[in-house]
């Protein structure tokens, strides 16, 4: 994948990457997670933490977790400087690639019922709307879509 100034590669996210992607956080969310959020999450054995780097530069990451046949993604940004150029997309495609290889059948994931543009990403790779949780989102206050990724027929 060709970013700003050269290929964008997505592999495992590292200790390394913690304070990169606390600072995307920051930038990014109303309540960003921590960097204990972070390490707990590359701890997890269930958990799949990915991440987009141009060169040595994290730009985004994904975290998910997998039991048994659920997959869950818990967390998705990018830094703002490289929105727009597929890499939510790379990020998403390449953790439903691995949630589907460790036997997902079924991928869930909350977003805030106001995010427009988030629904409709997810949207372009199947998933679904199939409910809400009321107040699940903090600063401000607002209710989450449950969204779901079936199993393919």
């Amino acid at each position: 994948m060709e970013g700003k100034a050269g290929e964008i590669i997505i592999s495992d996210m590292t200790e390394q990457d913690i304070p990169d992607a606390v600072e995307i956080e920051r930038i990014s969310c109303a309540a960003p997670w921590s960097e204990a959020l972070f390490l707990n999450e590359l701890r997890n054995p269930l958990s799949v933490a990915r991440a987009a780097r141009l060169g040595r530069l994290l730009i985004g990451y994904l975290c998910a977790n997998l039991v048994v046949d659920e997959g869950h993604i818990h967390n998705l940004a990018v830094h703002p400087q490289f929105r727009r150029l597929g890499v939510a997309s790379a990020l998403i495609e390449d953790a439903i690639g691995m949630l589907r290889d460790g036997g997902a059948r079924f991928i869930y994931l909350e977003v805030r019922d106001s995010n427009e543009a988030a629904r409709r990403l997810y949207g372009r790779f199947g998933f679904e709307v199939i409910g809400a949780r009321k107040d699940y989102y903090q600063s401000p206050v607002e209710h989450a879509a449950i969204m779901l990724l079936k199993p393919r027929p």
